[in-house]
C-alpha cells in the first residue's frame, strides 16, 4: 500500500533498531513475570475474585503478546522481495499461507486497505481477506460495498466515519461488527486517514483493520468478573450487617455488672462479654444470656451454633428465644435441652449446636444445670478452680429423641462460676483451654466484682487473634 501524503506534517521516522531491541527485551521480561502471576492465579471458577484476577492476567498476556510481535515487525521490516533475472521465466507464485496455519497469529488479526477516490480502485492485503472471511480471488469491496458486511446497527457509524474522513479530512478510529460468509461475527477496529493530493484535496483513504474479537471477549470477561466481584462483596456486606444487627438485638444489652435478684445476700453478681472473631467478616452463632425467672430463680446460659453468617445468627436468635420462653414456663434444664434438640432437629435448615443451661435458686444456693456437647462450667472457690462434673448430653441437633441429664451443685458465698464457649482461649481447645482459664484463679480471688473478673479474662485472651467468636459469662455469689 503506498504511503499517504500529508500536507501539514512530515512523516514520522522509525526508531533505531537498538531501541526496538531494548523494547522487545523489556516486553518479554514483563511477559515472563506476568505469566508467573497468571500461573499462580486461582483456577476455581466459583470464586468471583479469582475469576476476575485470572481474566485480568489473561488480558495482560494477550496485550503483551501483540506488543512483542508488533515490535518484532517494526525491527525486521517487510520481507525482502528477490530480484528476478532478465529474461527468466516467471517464477511460480508462492503458496499462500493458509488461514489455519496463521490462526491466532498477529498476521491473521491485522490487515490493511486503500481506496482510491479518483480511479474508484481498492486494494486489500491478504490478511484483510482472512479477517473478513472473503475469497482472496474476489475483488476487494469498494467503500460503498463495505457496509454490506456489517450488522445493520453498525452501518450508520461506519458511514459517518468515512464521510468525515473524505469530506473533512478527519482520521478514522472506530469499531464495528462484520458477519463472515460462514455466519461468524467478528469485531473489527478500523484506523485510517485521508490521502491528500498535491492541492490538498482528498485523493484516497487508507486504513488498518484489526480483528479485536478475542480482545473484546477478554475485556468483557474482566468486566463481568469485576461486576460479579462487586455484587459478591455487596451481598457479603449486607449479610454481615444483618447478622450483626440480629446478634445485637438478641444478646443482652447490659454492660457492666448485673444483679439477680436485686436484693439478698445470695444474689448473683453477673457480667459477660462477647469477643468477636479476628476476621470481622465472620459473624458466628455464639451467645450468652442471663434472665430472672418468675419464681425468683436465675437462668444462665451460653451456647454456640455452628457456622457463620446471617443464617446462623437467625438460628441463634430462634434458639435463644425458645430457651427463654421454655425457662419462663418452669422447664428444668435437662428437659429444656431435650426440647431444644427437638427444635433444631425439626428445623427447615438443620444445624448443630452446643449449650450449657443453669438454673440458680438463691434461697438454697442450688445450681441445677445441663449441657449439650458443651464445655462444663468452671467453679472458683478460695483461690482455686475446678471443672464441674458434667451430666450426659450430646450436641443439639445431632440425634433425634436425645435425653439429657442434670447435675446439682451447692454454691457458697464468694464462689465464682464461669461459663464460656469454645474459642475463648485462642489456639487452645479442650483440656488446655480449661487449664489456662483455671490458672486465672488467684487473680479472680482478688477481684471485687464479676465485671473485674471479665475484664481479667479479656486482658488475658481478648487481644489475641481468634478464628471464631467466643463468649464468657461470670456469676459471683456475694452479699
Amino acid at each position: 500500500m503506498p504511503s499517504h501524503l500529508s500536507a501539514d506534517r512530515p512523516a514520522a521516522q522509525p526508531p533505531p533498531r537498538g531501541s526496538v531491541d531494548a523494547l522487545i527485551s523489556q516486553t518479554r521480561r514483563l511477559r515472563g513475570e506476568m505469566d508467573a502471576v497468571r500461573r499462580d492465579a486461582p483456577l476455581d471458577g466459583t470464586d468471583p475474585q479469582g475469576r476476575w484476577q485470572r481474566a485480568l492476567c489473561d488480558l495482560a498476556m494477550h496485550q503483551l503478546d501483540d506488543l512483542d510481535q508488533h515490535l518484532a515487525q517494526l525491527r525486521d521490516g517487510p520481507p525482502p522481495v528477490p530480484a528476478e533475472p532478465a529474461g527468466a521465466p516467471a517464477a511460480p507464485a508462492a503458496p499462500a499461507v493458509s488461514a489455519a496455519s496463521r490462526r491466532g497469529s498477529l498476521l491473521s488479526r491485522v490487515g490493511s486497505a486503500e481506496w482510491n477516490l479518483l480511479t474508484d480502485e481498492a486494494s486489500w492485503s491478504g490478511e484483510l481477506y482472512d479477517i473478513l472471511g472473503r475469497d482472496p480471488a474476489a475483488p476487494p469491496l469498494t467503500l460503498d460495498e463495505l457496509p454490506s458486511l456489517m450488522l445493520d446497527e453498525d452501518r450508520p457509524m461506519l458511514t459517518a466515519m468515512v464521510t468525515d474522513c473524505l469530506i473533512d479530512a478527519k482520521p478514522i478510529d472506530g469499531e464495528f461488527r462484520i458477519v463472515r460468509p460462514d455466519g461468524g461475527v467478528r469485531t473489527v477496529h478500523m484506523m485510517g486517514e485521508p490521502v491528500l493530493d498535491t492541492d490538498g484535496s482528498t485523493a484516497a483513504m487508507w486504513a488498518v483493520l484489526r480483528d479485536v474479537s478475542e480482545l473484546r471477549r477478554s475485556q468483557r470477561t474482566v468486566s463481568e468478573s469485576r461486576e460479579s466481584l462487586q455484587l459478591h462483596r455487596h451481598h457479603a456486606q449486607s449479610e454481615r450487617r444483618l447478622a450483626v444487627q440480629l446478634q445485637e438485638a438478641v444478646l443482652p444489652p447490659w454492660r457492666g455488672s448485673l444483679r439477680f435478684p436485686q436484693r439478698g445476700p445470695e444474689a448473683l453478681d453477673l457480667a459477660a462479654r462477647h469477643l468477636p472473631s479476628s476476621n470481622s467478616a465472620l459473624i458466628g452463632g455464639d451467645w450468652y444470656d442471663a434472665m430472672e425467672l418468675p419464681d425468683g430463680a436465675t437462668l444462665l446460659s451460653v451456647g454456640d451454633l455452628t457456622g457463620q453468617g446471617v443464617t446462623v445468627a437467625s438460628g441463634m436468635a430462634m434458639l435463644l428465644g425458645a430457651l427463654r420462653g421454655m425457662a419462663v414456663a418452669g422447664t428444668r434444664p435437662g428437659q429444656l435441652m431435650s426440647w431444644l434438640n427437638q427444635l433444631l432437629d425439626a428445623s427447615v435448615q438443620p444445624s448443630l449446636g452446643s449449650a450449657v443451661c443453669c438454673r440458680y435458686r438463691p434461697e438454697t444456693r442450688t445450681l441445677t444445670w445441663a449441657q449439650a456437647g458443651h464445655p462444663a462450667p468452671l467453679l472458683f472457690r478460695n483461690g482455686t478452680g475446678r471443672v464441674l462434673a458434667a451430666p450426659d448430653g450430646v450436641l443439639l441437633g445431632a440425634t433425634s429423641g436425645a435425653v439429657y441429664g442434670q447435675a446439682e451443685e451447692t454454691l457458697e458465698d464468694g464462689d465464682l462460676l464461669l461459663l464460656h464457649t469454645d474459642g475463648l482461649v485462642p489456639g487452645h481447645y479442650g483440656a488446655q483451654a480449661v487449664q489456662r482459664l483455671l490458672d486465672l484463679a488467684p487473680r479472680f480471688r482478688g477481684a471485687r466484682t464479676a465485671q473485674d473478673c471479665v475484664r481479667t479474662v479479656v486482658e488475658e485472651f481478648g487481644e489475641s487473634e481468634r478464628e471464631d467468636d467466643a463468649c464468657v459469662l461470670i456469676a459471683r455469689i456475694g452479699s
